[in-house]
């Protein structure tokens, strides 16, 4: 048995932008567990030289995107040797970059794929240079390197691969190459193939007119794509279902929503988790290292926590939130203190994520934090969602004008570091999306593995982890539900939280160390690629 992985995005570390967020993290983490566990696993991604962008916040506070050039010899070899995507009836030259993922029992390859050669034409050249950063023909044309180039590369450097599993509808192209090579057999391409899909909304799945897909992918379009792929245009996701043996969506709810919007296909559920290592900071690895040893090899073994002593928790908590209000204060003069109850709200900035639902009434939000909460936000706004960047203006815009009533500050420039930062330091991980629009969520799981609580919406991972004031928690449970309906119950949980935080210590650290042992032995990636390896690559 050999898995090929691959994933239009891959988020190693923080030096290699060839990620944007969860989906990047999620393979990521996907990979960092199989090279732990030596599951005979290969990534393949593609290599961004411009990478997805450096955000920075100017003195409106509005989002500019900067997109420095990414030299990835420091941390990747290049292969001699190259394959060639026919694109629009001409060959375009695909490089390979390896990098070595290396783990506690074993290693993974990962393969980027890189059209900037000098053999390409100047426009071919682009097609890898930014992640989600071009036209609808630009996707495509990079879909065609990801799923054809990948497995062309597969082909020659991996000849044992015995499952490709696709990581969202990006890399189905992979299954035309398959057609191709195999005359046509679908059974035989579907016994092949898995998927999985990240995307509860309609929205989110690749679709490309024909008249596209034929100009782009000619020869490999087979007489039969509009039964396998849709009758009107070419569904990236229909196309990816009808040609795998096994499909799941990575949430129990977004299970259930997968099989809403494709009925008819049988469309299963792994929910997400993190990698334990990556996301646990020094302070709680060195708790756990004491009190729990093993947990580095078995992330289940933190169902334990309970009995980690209060006073021990409590000082790795201080030690970890001094890291992340030191850096806040270093990078912004706002003053933040350690004594005070620290929430954080850190994702992509999106409408529907409702990153401002907590400055619904600000009247009532100044009156319950006053000298008593301190908010960090964080999170870019994709470079043509103009509603995302207002978002990030209005967080901004009232953390300058209620300087004086209310802490609130927004840290520009959000990436796996940072991320490690926030998920380690922060007291609570405040998630409001309108359900059932996340799909799964990860950020959340970090944050438990470092003695902090979730606030959020049951959506996703939450609605499966969640006991209610017990591990964190729950705001709202209706997806029918208003905007100002959920800030009301949002400011009903705020209240309550303050309240324990302050007055009641010892119930606080109870739910810390809830948090830690129901969450930290499920939602990891360790029980994820076995439970993948189980069900569906074996």
């Amino acid at each position: 048995m050999k898995v090929a992985y691959l994933s239009m995005e891959v988020g190693l570390n923080e030096h290699i932008p060839t990620y944007s967020g969860g989906l990047g993290i999620l393979a990521g983490d996907h990979i960092k567990s199989s090279a732990d566990l030596n599951i005979p696993l290969v990534a393949v991604t593609l290599l961004y030289k411009r990478g997805y962008f450096i955000q920075h916040i100017n003195a409106l506070g509005e989002q500019e995107e900067l997109y420095p050039y990414f030299d990835p010899r420091a941390f990747m070899e290049p292969l001699p040797f190259q394959v060639t995507v026919p694109i629009e009836g001409r060959p375009v030259h695909v490089g390979v970059w390896k990098y070595r993922q290396t783990g506690q029992h074993g290693r993974v390859p990962v393969y980027f794929l890189d059209t900037d050669l000098l053999s390409n034409r100047p426009e071919d050249r682009m097609i890898t240079h930014y992640l989600y950063g071009g036209d609808r023909h630009t996707r495509i044309c990079q879909e065609a390197v990801l799923g054809i180039g990948g497995y062309q590369v597969l082909k020659k450097l991996e000849p044992a691969v015995t499952t490709y599993h696709m990581n969202e509808g990006h890399a189905v192209f992979l299954t035309l190459a398959l057609l191709k090579d195999l005359g046509g057999n679908v059974e035989k391409v579907r016994e092949k193939c898995v998927f999985t899909t990240h995307t509860p909304v309609p929205a989110g799945h690749d679709i490309f007119d024909y008249a596209m897909a034929e100009s782009v992918l000619g020869d490999y379009l087979p007489g039969n794509i509009r039964d396998l792929a849709g009758q009107d245009a070419l569904n990236t996701t229909l196309l990816a279902l009808n040609l795998s043996r096994a499909s799941n969506g990575v949430s129990e709810l977004h299970g259930e929503v997968s099989r809403q919007m494709f009925p008819g296909y049988d469309i299963g559920h792994i929910t997400n988790g993190v990698h334990h290592l990556s996301w646990t900071g020094p302070e709680f690895q060195a708790l756990f290292d004491t009190h729990i040893p093993g947990w580095r090899e078995q992330p289940s073994m933190l169902a334990q926590a309970r009995e980690i002593p209060d006073e021990a928790v409590r000082d790795a908590k201080r030690q970890s939130k001094r890291r992340l209000i030191s850096y806040v204060n270093a990078i912004s003069g706002a003053g933040f203190s350690e004594e005070l109850l620290t929430v954080c709200f850190a994702r992509r900035a999106a409408a529907y994520k409702r990153a401002t639902l907590i400055l619904t009434d600000l009247e009532y939000l100044i009156n319950l934090s006053h000298d008593r909460v301190q908010y960090i936000f964080a999170g870019k706004a994709h470079p043509q969602d103009n509603a995302g960047k207002e978002l990030i203006k209005q967080i901004i815009h009232i953390g300058k004008q209620y300087e004086d009533k209310l802490r609130i500050i927004y840290i520009p420039n959000y990436n796996i570091w940072l991320g490690a930062l926030m998920t380690q330091g922060t007291d609570v991980w405040l998630n409001t999306p309108r359900r059932p629009r996340e799909a799964c969520g990860t950020s959340g799981m970090k944050v438990c593995f470092n003695g902090g609580v979730n606030m959020s919406v049951l959506d996703g991972w939450w609605r499966e982890a969640c006991r209610d004031r017990v591990n964190g928690w729950a705001v709202g449970d209706d997806e029918d539900q208003s905007d100002e309906e959920a800030a009301a119950d949002l400011y009903n949980d705020i209240d309550d939280m303050v309240t324990t935080f302050y007055a009641s210590p010892r119930h606080w650290t109870q739910i810390m160390k809830n948090s830690i042992a129901d969450v930290a032995p499920v939602f990891n990636t360790h029980r994820m690629v076995l439970e993948y390896l189980h069900k569906y690559y074996v």
